[in-house]
């Protein structure tokens, strides 16, 4: 059974910063593409961050500069650094999986609420 369990969410203040992680199993993360998307209320969900098997990474421009993806392949986890967060940041935060073998997976999502 595949599984995406993030943590790390909760409330902090514009400015500060948070770390989220993915911890993932059934699948293997340095043979997947891992990626962190959010849903804000009243807004379609899109995606932050991708990381491809290769390690190659990507952003969306709205967090580009504060947001850093990444990988621990030994621990099987993907990390999500969010600094200088910002009010437009709140949002749900899911974890997301594609590889072959598997297709697509979804975590249940955390929550992250930026106060201002």
């Amino acid at each position: 059974q595949v599984q995406l369990v993030e943590s790390g969410g909760g409330l902090v203040q514009s400015g500060g910063s948070l770390r989220l992680s993915c911890a993932a199993s059934g699948i293997i993360i340095s043979n997947s593409v891992m990626a962190w998307h959010r849903q804000a209320p009243g807004k379609q969900r899109e995606r932050v961050a991708f990381i491809t098997a290769t390690g190659s990474t990507n952003s969306s421009d709205s967090v580009k500069g504060r947001f850093t993806i990444s990988r621990d392949n030994a621990k099987n986890t993907v990390y999500l650094q969010m600094n200088s967060l910002k009010p437009d940041d709140t949002a749900v935060y899911y974890c997301y999986a594609y590889s072959l073998r598997v297709g697509s997976v979804w975590g249940q999502g955390t929550q992250v609420t930026v106060a201002s």
